[in-house]
């Protein structure tokens, strides 16, 4: 998979994603990540990129051109056009579904506004589709563009030691994950559960699952409205006396 950045900030970008778990997938071949400067497409010798609102108000709007031909520079026509995303506060919110959808793509581009926002020309000539990572507002894309990137990058084929590191993960299955504990056995006073010491692996998966469900009942219960239980897991619940 490739995946461009567009952005006026391309070295803190690559500062981010050219260390741990991605920077050595992109050693490895297993993902491509090309953070290309948008200024460098400003056809102007102050390398400007912004201007005033028509119809006036606060701040500077992103030009439709440079963020055009920056793209352009990329995509010659002749390809597959890539699925490009422009990483907005308007945008639909980003959750793990959307990374495992997008992880599925060949290419991907990612784009970054920063002022007060981005020519809607270019926004309706080259976007396919506008991504929020939340509901507030940051000085610029690059740190949205970022989280998408990781969080699709971590579930490319051969990132990750095994499927099954982000196949337990919170959001992957609808539910949070369950606690995790590591040495010592005992830190201030507090053991870990006795369960994870017993080598019974069935319940310690077991376990696990209802820790699942009882954090995610606990901590997000707006994703536990939308999750079903399996009856496996009511027949779970039931054996230890976990009220559903």
């Amino acid at each position: 998979m490739r995946i461009d950045i567009l952005t006026l900030f391309p070295e803190m970008c690559e500062a981010v994603l050219n260390e741990s778990i991605i920077g050595r997938a992109q050693k490895a071949g297993k993902v491509e990540i090309v953070c290309t400067d948008i200024r460098d497409f400003s056809g102007n010798k102050h390398n400007k990129v912004d201007d005033m609102p028509y119809g006036g108000g606060m701040g500077m709007i992103m030009a439709a051109s440079p963020i055009y031909d920056c793209y352009k520079s990329l995509y010659g026509g002749g390809e597959p056009k890539p699925h490009l995303i422009y990483m907005s506060p308007q945008g639909e919110t980003f959750n793990q579904k959307k990374a495992e959808q997008l992880s599925k793509l060949d290419r991907l581009v990612l784009l970054c506004g920063h002022y007060e926002g981005v020519d809607q020309r270019v926004i309706d000539e080259i976007v396919d589709e506008e991504i929020s990572i939340g509901d507030f507002v940051l000085t610029g894309g690059e740190l949205p563009a970022l989280a998408v990137a990781d969080a699709v990058c971590r579930m490319l084929p051969g990132v990750l030691s095994d499927d099954i590191c982000f196949e337990e993960e919170s959001h992957f299955s609808g539910l949070l994950e369950y606690p995790q504990y590591t040495r010592p056995a005992v830190w201030h006073e507090k053991a870990v559960p006795e369960v994870l010491l017993s080598g019974n692996h069935k319940e310690i998966d077991n376990w696990r699952q209802i820790m699942s469900i009882i954090n995610t009942r606990e901590k997000r219960p707006d994703m536990f409205g939308k999750y079903s239980l399996s009856e496996k897991e009511i027949k779970l619940l039931k054996k230890y006396n976990i009220p559903i």
